[in-house]
């Protein structure tokens, strides 16, 4: 790429896992590198706002320790860069490729497993590695880490992954931020809410079990126990009954509304929730009375509250209720919890190799790479243990939960792993070959979003810093070894861009780069689902089919509201962890940056006062938090915005910020939750004690 005389700006796209997936604006410096990184004011969503972490992004993409050549691991794994020697791109490939082969020699294709996330959300070089599995039969991957738990609680009610426009903010009088913190992770929302606020003076209500920047920023906070939205939600719903703030018509033509929701809803008093959720009553009552007095409520669904046992059940019983007012009849009055399924007409099949798909291929589930990687025969049937893994995009060695479990199966001597990365991390530093990657400002790529309805085009800001190779260059330069024939491996980037554009009947994609994005939205009535919902018999439902949505549904309970399968309190274990996002990283991303780790300090726990004082804890002590999965060590920070019987710990650190070497998902457990798995995140039972 020619260097400009002076500095110029280009449009590019944040690749990160956030739903505001922002349009940005890019300097790019005559010296090739890249300079201030902006919100593109001409999208309506992004409108001019980015993170902080974002718009110091050349930090990240100029870091000094960013990977940008070839490595083979010639010393002990888990150690780091001293351990390894630069090889050529050749070497490092015919390695990588010789180390699959030979694993599948040995036990068969399945012994083999892609592995990866969202690292970047870029549909080509994301989900390119795809085309690679399906092609030589390697073992499938079902991605559970973040969405799946969410996911099933909202079709199980409304039937498909779309709701409000969230630019909608601006005509609400009431918005409900129920379990995601859009400060620290989704600052856009922030953005919409703050013009409803002064345009309207709209209310914001907070529903979170700690204190967070956006809990301080709103009218009125609800600081629940975790595990217990579901018990919140009915109670909820018996007020708006009660009062008569339930809209009897809508129920009656939109839901399968009956005698026995109904007297099921008059049970849950808030007086009973008061007991499950530490909430007073009088909480219960005033923001029920709120919800049910203002019918523009705008209900913003984050991913936090269903990252539980029961998180499918506490985002169905949450859903329920603009479905009780009949809010979804009023422009800004509804729900959103994500806009991904407005993209599901677009056939992926050219990227993902679908056409290549055996679905008698085993599927391993990537949440329990830990029981995996140790053999657990739940997972691994009678199919051969994992011999080989290629990563791309994540960092399961901190990132996935009982990673004690992970850090052990990373250290087998059976094992061949190959990973491309940006830097090393904790995952590469366990690899035999480690591939350098480039950023999303190398690179060309399609983005589609989960927090808004745009579908962005975007081209390479910058060459490849060093020696670095996007996924796509990868992934093809592999399938030459492996001895692989699709044509998506005979395309660039931007060819697999061009040709699925084409396949689907969409614009140009030349064209839709030039106008940035295509804008997914629906007419009105559409996105507010006033032709009916996405369901069989066209009603949102207050009764899901659980069994229908996975092998665990029947565990599921029958009507909406508390289920109390989740990790409880016990006498060995009497506090609830939350690990929730760090402002400064995004999982663990940013982690490697001065400038994020200067903001966020050291890996802290947050103990509330009384609870502290009762056990002789001051501020800043070591302390130690653990369970049946193990155990971290970490300081104190005395924090009241939290119920006494709650922690918080804001991660993803890498693992070595942790005084014990090991980071929080120590703590956390790979069970799989009903109806069809999902990470169970923020579902950790513990003891805390003083360090000595």
């Amino acid at each position: 790429m020619p260097l400009d005389n002076k500095a110029i700006t280009l449009p590019s796209v944040c690749p990160h896992d956030c739903p505001s997936v922002c349009a940005l604006d890019v300097e790019r410096l005559p010296d090739g590198k890249i300079g201030k990184v902006r919100g593109a004011k001409s999208n309506s969503y992004t409108a001019g706002v980015v993170c902080a972490k974002v718009a110091r992004y050349s930090e990240r993409v100029h870091h000094p320790e960013r990977l940008l050549k070839p490595l083979r691991r010639v010393g002990k794994k888990g150690v780091g860069i001293s351990e390894f020697e630069e090889i050529s791109w050749d070497e490092a490939l015919d390695a990588v490729a010789d180390g699959l082969i030979k694993a599948e020699q040995k036990l068969g294709p399945e012994t083999v497993w892609p592995y990866f996330y969202a690292g970047t959300m870029g549909w080509v070089q994301r989900d390119g590695i795809e085309r690679l599995r399906h092609a030589k039969k390697y073992s499938r991957q079902y991605s559970t880490i973040c969405i799946t738990l969410a996911d099933a609680g909202w079709n199980a009610g409304v039937g498909e992954k779309r709701g409000l426009d969230p630019r909608e903010m601006a005509s609400s009088n009431l918005i409900v931020m129920w379990g995601g913190n859009p400060v620290s992770t989704q600052v856009n929302v922030m953005t919409h809410i703050a013009k409803a606020r002064k345009e309207r003076g709209a209310k914001l209500v907070v529903v979170d079990p700690y204190r967070t920047g956006t809990a301080e920023a709103a009218d009125m906070h609800l600081q629940l126990r975790p595990g217990t939205d579901g018990a919140l939600a009915a109670a909820v719903g018996h007020v708006l009954l009660r009062d008569q703030h339930c809209d009897r018509a809508y129920l009656a033509r939109f839901t399968d509304w009956d005698d026995e929701i109904e007297d099921h809803y008059k049970t849950c008093t808030p007086a009973w929730a008061s007991e499950i959720t530490g909430l007073s009553v009088e909480e219960i009552e005033s923001f029920a009375k709120l919800y049910g007095q203002t019918k523009r409520s705008f209900l913003r669904l984050g991913y936090g509250f269903t990252r539980s046992r029961n998180g499918a059940a506490n985002m169905q019983a949450a859903a329920c209720l603009p479905a009780i007012t009949g809010a979804w009849q009023y422009e800004g009055g509804g729900a959103l919890y994500s806009n991904s399924g407005m993209y599901n007409s677009v056939d992926k099949t050219l990227i993902m190799g679908l056409d290549n798909l055996d679905t008698s291929v085993r599927v391993l589930d990537q949440s329990r790479i830990g029981p995996i990687l140790t053999g657990d025969k739940r997972d691994l049937g009678d199919g051969p243990p994992v011999t080989a893994l290629f990563i791309q995009n994540t960092n399961p060695v901190v990132v996935c939960p009982e990673s004690n479990k992970v850090r052990e199966g990373f250290l087998r001597d059976d094992i061949f792993i190959a990973v491309h990365e940006q830097f090393m991390t904790d995952t590469a530093a366990m690899a035999d070959i480690i591939l350098p990657a480039t950023t999303s400002m190398e690179h060309d790529d399609i983005y589609g979003s989960g927090g808004h309805t745009h579908f962005h085009v975007t081209r390479k800001v910058i060459d490849p810093i060093g020696d670095c190779r996007s996924n796509h260059e990868v992934n093809s330069a592999l399938a030459k070894r492996l001895g692989i024939e699709h044509e998506g491996f005979d395309m660039d980037a931007w060819t697999v861009i061009e040709e699925t554009f084409k396949r689907n009947g969409l614009k140009d994609a030349n064209q839709v780069l030039e106008d940035r994005w295509i804008d997914f939205a629906l007419p009105f009535e559409e996105a507010h689902f006033l032709k009916g919902f996405p369901q069989p018999e066209g009603r949102f439902r207050f009764k899901p089919d659980w069994p229908s949505m996975g092998p665990l549904g029947d565990k599921m309970p029958k009507l909406p509201g508390y289920f109390d399968y989740y990790d409880q309190k016990s006498e060995k274990h009497p506090f609830r962890l939350v690990t929730a996002p760090a402002r400064q990283f995004l999982n663990t991303s940013f982690t490697e940056t001065a400038s994020s780790l200067k903001k966020e300090g050291r890996p802290q726990a947050k103990v509330h006062p009384d609870q502290a004082s009762e056990l002789g804890i001051s501020a800043g002590d070591m302390v130690i938090l653990g369970n049946d999965q193990g155990q971290v060590r970490l300081h104190a920070e005395l924090f009241s915005g939290l119920q006494k019987d709650t922690i918080v710990v804001e991660s993803i650190w890498p693992n070595a910020a942790f005084n014990d070497g090991m980071g929080i998902n120590a703590l956390t457990s790979a069970e799989v939750a009903p109806p069809n798995g999902g990470a169970v995140f923020h579902d950790t039972a513990v003891w805390l004690k003083k360090s000595n």
